[in-house]
């Protein structure tokens, strides 16, 4: 194969996404999803949409910007979520001194 192949495999791909995927992509979008479709030739292109989605999330995951978001809007992380209950409630741990005021907590 060569680059003529290639150029023509896009080419192709390109008109492929604009007839087959549901939903509006912007020019960059499209462009580099027709270079991953002639690359990898998935089946479909929305294979490589849901490929796409799935190393997304595992890469939030990884990096942990998934329970950071889901701390700040949910005060929960994902194993939490995926346990049903939070990390109190597994630990058994409850910090009475958030009521309790203790003068002597800093003293020496």
């Amino acid at each position: 194969m060569s680059l003529d192949d290639l150029e023509a495999d896009v080419e192709t791909a390109y008109a492929d996404i604009d007839e087959g995927l549901d939903g509006a992509l912007d020019e960059e979008t499209k462009r580099e999803l027709t270079m991953l479709d002639a690359a990898l030739d998935p089946e479909e292109p929305e294979d490589l949409v849901r490929r796409a989605v799935h190393l997304l999330f595992q890469s939030t995951v990884e990096s942990g910007k998934l329970d950071f978001h889901l701390r700040s809007a949910y005060d929960v992380t994902y194993d939490e979520y995926l346990s049903g209950m939070t990390f109190d409630e597994m630990t058994g741990n409850a910090f009475p001194q958030d009521q309790q005021k203790d003068d002597r907590r800093y003293q020496f």
